[in-house]
């Protein structure tokens, strides 16, 4: 009878909750997955492309720059651009190459 009653009280301890630790990290580790695939890995994409736009830029380019504006570099230093706005020669202003967000190539033609 006291072997019986040391069998049961096994089986018990076994079946107990929270016994389990090894599926709640798989849990927590394809979640932590699913975040990483779903959120930060398209933001390091578009981080790469935009890097790369930006070291692609050359004088004559048209820009599009975060505030709105569509210009033409007339001149790129450093980490700085100048942009010219409009058809006035008088407004050009230097700018930060990270305020630019698009670029049209000069000299490329559309297909009709």
């Amino acid at each position: 009878m006291f072997d019986k009653m040391l069998a049961l009280e096994a089986t018990t301890e076994a079946q107990q909750p929270g016994g389990n630790w090894l599926l709640l990290i798989v849990i927590y580790g394809v979640f932590i997955f699913a975040i990483y695939f779903f959120m930060f890995r398209p933001q390091k994409k578009q981080q790469k492309a935009l890097k790369e736009l930006l070291s692609q830029l050359e004088i004559g380019d048209v820009v599009l720059t975060s505030s709105g504006f569509y210009g033409t570099i007339i001149d790129i230093a450093d980490d700085t651009v100048i942009v010219e706005f409009g058809n006035n020669k008088n407004c050009r202003i230097p700018m930060q190459k990270t305020a630019i967000v698009d670029c049209e190539k000069q000299g490329q033609v559309t297909p009709e």
